[in-house]
């Protein structure tokens, strides 16, 4: 009785200490990751309002503020004003460093601000890497964060040279900013230019602009794991001195090349079957330009948004081909949106294993985990769901052609950028509608979906099984 006595007030104490640690939970890494896009925003809000970054003779409401700066962030690229004629070089720098932090991500950005500055990288923010490039494990991840800055920054340098070619003899030393501009905006699928607000239109013939442009999308939206997994090949072959193998990558990289080779040229074949006597888009062409302005045209779909076609002229059988194309987007762990290449192939590989009466979903000879499957579904489901509960407020409250605005949402959740002509008329309450879905798209409906998951112990309790019918 008597060490029952001297052991209560360390129980006590024991259950206090408990209760104050659960009240400073720390966040999870979905919650840090949707408030670090959302501080971004309002960051690059209040900076874009400031007189120093307006051209003189020029006004921008806080809600065209807001929402430019969360298209930035958000790598989405619609826009409310002309951003060329609207904002001096230091809103522009400011553009340009949301485009580059939405492009890398917080996570990526926060540890090489952490390592540049010398500052100790903790567990968790090791784990933060980990769930944000969904890795198998924690070694070497701030070694990839430094690779991934160091791969972007080549590849934006290269992009950069390629437009140089044409912009500086066009624009004189401006052309050197709007060379770096464009190439980080395309690398990063942002689509946001300074050309006037028409995009690469008036570039529609252009082989430079085009090809560099298409260049910089498509290796953006590989996603970072693709371009190691080749290199792993490549040394590979170097050291054993044997031609390189795709055999001998793994299954997500060959999904990821598969999959966007087949859809780049879905996309330009479509394009060329259903808009070849347009007058409007293709018709007048020669086949090749016919074939360039197709293939760039399929690209920029991936999430891109640079445009050398104004996208109102398209046919609406090409249009909802179009729609398909933006809403599966680019690649995971890349600067693309949408619900990724590998998400579809993986529900197209477990509807087709249903049909069959196959048990076990299998990829190229390689058995999927339930688990995936399961991912894949919520992530299309949530998807599909925010997409058409926010396209009916927006037709409610904009009164807008039915396309126009079923395309406008569509690009701005999958953060693609294209418009049909409805984001510069799009009312207050509708331009709070569309930055609310450029952000929920950028920071992945999964992110929010498990950010408000409940921690409620017990999650996998069985139930008494039960059938349903189906069909």
């Amino acid at each position: 009785m008597e060490n029952i006595v001297q052991s209560f007030p360390i129980t006590i104490k024991k259950v206090c200490t408990d209760n104050r640690t659960m009240k400073k939970r720390k966040l999870t890494t979905t919650v840090i990751i949707m408030l670090g896009f959302l501080a971004g925003a309002m960051a690059g809000t209040l900076g874009l309002l400031l007189p120093l970054s307006i051209k003189s003779g020029q006004e921008l409401s806080p809600i065209d503020a807001l929402f430019v700066a969360t298209s930035s962030i958000c790598v989405t690229g619609l826009s409310t004003v002309n951003i060329g004629a609207t904002f001096s070089a230091f809103g522009q720098v400011i553009l340009l460093l949301l485009i580059q932090f939405g492009g890398l991500g917080i996570v990526t950005f926060t540890t090489i601000v952490l390592w540049a500055f010398r500052r100790r990288i903790t567990l968790s923010d090791r784990m933060l890497i980990q769930s944000a490039y969904n890795l198998d494990t924690l070694s070497g991840l701030v070694k990839l964060t430094l690779r991934i800055l160091k791969v972007t920054l080549c590849l934006e340098g290269i992009g950069a040279l390629g437009y140089s070619l044409v912009f500086i003899p066009e624009y004189g030393l401006k052309g050197i900013w709007y060379s770096i501009f464009h190439a980080v905006s395309a690398f990063c699928n942002a689509g946001i230019d300074l050309l006037g607000g028409n995009s690469f239109c008036q570039y529609q013939g252009n082989v430079i602009v085009n090809f560099t442009t298409i260049f910089l999308i498509i290796v953006s939206g590989l996603g970072f794991p693709v371009y190691w997994e080749v290199l792993r090949v490549t040394r590979i072959r170097r050291t054993s001195h044997t031609p390189a193998n795709f055999r001998k990558m793994n299954l997500h990289t060959k999904i990821v090349l598969l999959t966007t080779l087949a859809l780049v040229l879905a996309g330009m074949l479509l394009t060329l079957l259903f808009e070849y006597d347009n007058p409007d888009t293709l018709g007048n062409m020669g086949w090749p330009g016919k074939l360039m302005a197709a293939l760039f045209q399929s690209v920029t779909l991936r999430t891109a948004g640079f445009a050398t076609i104004p996208q109102e002229a398209f046919r609406s059988s090409t249009c909802l081909v179009y729609l398909i194309l933006m809403f599966i987007g680019g690649s995971p762990a890349g600067t693309a949106g949408g619900v990724k290449t590998v998400t579809i192939v993986l529900l197209l590989a477990s509807m087709f294993a249903n049909i069959r009466g196959r048990t076990n979903v299998c990829i190229l000879h390689r058995k999927i985990a339930d688990e995936s499957i399961r991912r894949c579904v919520a992530i299309v489901t949530f998807s599909f769901s925010v997409l058409i509960l926010l396209t009916t407020a927006l037709l409610a409250v904009q009164q807008s052609d039915f396309l126009d605005t079923l395309y406008e949402m569509t690009s701005a959740i999958a953060t693609v950028g294209l418009s049909r002509g409805l984001t510069g008329s799009l009312r207050p309450l509708g331009k709070l509608i569309v930055s609310l879905t450029m952000y929920l798209g950028r920071i992945g409906p999964i992110t929010l979906a498990l950010a408000f998951n409940s921690r409620r112990p017990g999650g996998n309790i069985t139930f008494a099984e039960s059938k349903i019918i189906i069909g």
